[in-house]
């Protein structure tokens, strides 16, 4: 072998080559030139792949910029019924405040005669002569209520509140109600009600008549829509109820205690509008309870009432 003589192994067998050989090799396998600017020119699979690439991340930044908002606005959201619920559970608690301390039925307070004097235990079966509730016959019945000179057609449901119904009817028949007043005027954005038929003209319950249980109170036990007539109690004690009803005349909140809601036994059905013109208007007078009732300022009381 020369001196001269280069060895180079390739795969599987051995070559021998001359200086002069190997040069010309290397400068054979020399890469090519670069174009101008140091890049080399890519192919075209190069220029799809980079392209779809591209398009790749396009797609990928678009999904990202949806989540990010659908993010965003669920949290949005999620914020604003938070709020609502609090707002909701924050009125509920003043109506039950209000409605609690002095709702339809609750007496005024009378001077008492001693300082120990105790206070009538709740009744807890029916009182005095309370008729029996087939009175009611399980039927729709009609009538007509006169306040002052206000005419409102009404109508009661036996069959939903048979006992209050059939006490209504044993009243109006034997004429409890006549001359009887309204003596309590409910005007705020709670609640709108007109409360009439008490004994004595105060509001506080008659202890010689009273019944329960409590028929046919509000579906969702707050809501009781304008023309409602329904039976006025004492809050805690569902066998309050006696001669003493409201009317609603605008929609009003009247969440439920731990005995329940309030009887339902009819609605007004004409003449309420002709309610507010002629008496409700009049607003009430205030008693500096700051809590938005009175007496009527316009004196009212039951001049007429039929049933059949």
């Amino acid at each position: 072998m020369d001196a001269g003589a280069a060895v180079v192994w390739t795969y599987g067998e051995t070559c021998i080559w001359s200086p002069s050989d190997l040069t010309r090799k290397v400068h054979a396998w020399r890469l090519p030139t670069p174009l101008s600017g140091g890049h080399v020119a890519p192919s075209k699979n190069q220029e799809r792949e980079a392209r779809e690439a591209r398009e790749r991340l396009k797609r990928y930044n678009a999904r990202q910029s949806v989540h990010n908002h659908q993010i965003t606005r669920r949290r949005r959201d999620n914020l604003f019924a938070v709020i609502g619920v609090v707002i909701v559970a924050a009125l509920a608690a003043v109506t039950q405040i209000f409605y609690f301390s002095a709702g339809p039925g609750m007496p005024t307070p009378e001077p008492s005669a001693s300082a120990s004097a105790s206070a009538t235990p709740a009744a807890t079966e029916n009182v005095g002569d309370v008729p029996d509730p087939s009175l009611a016959e399980n039927r729709t019945w009609t009538g007509e209520l006169t306040l002052n000179s206000t005419v409102l057609g009404y109508e009661l449901d036996g069959a939903a509140a048979p006992q209050a119904v059939a006490a209504f009817v044993q009243e109006v028949e034997e004429g409890y109600f006549i001359d009887k007043t309204c003596h309590r005027l409910v005007d705020d954005s709670v609640a709108g009600l007109l409360q009439c038929g008490s004994v004595d003209g105060t509001g506080a319950p008659d202890p010689t008549f009273s019944f329960g249980p409590i028929e046919n109170s509000a579906e969702d036990g707050i809501t009781y829509p304008a023309g409602t007539i329904a039976m006025a109690r004492v809050p805690e004690q569902p066998y309050s109820q006696g001669r003493q009803f409201f009317i609603i005349f605008n929609d009003a909140q009247l969440p439920d205690d731990t005995v329940g809601g309030y009887t339902i036994m009819g609605k007004v059905t004409s003449g309420l509008e002709d309610l507010k013109t002629d008496i409700i208007a009049g607003g009430y007078e205030d008693d500096g309870s700051q809590r938005n009732e009175g007496p009527p300022s316009i004196a009212t009381s039951i001049s007429r009432l039929t049933i059949e």
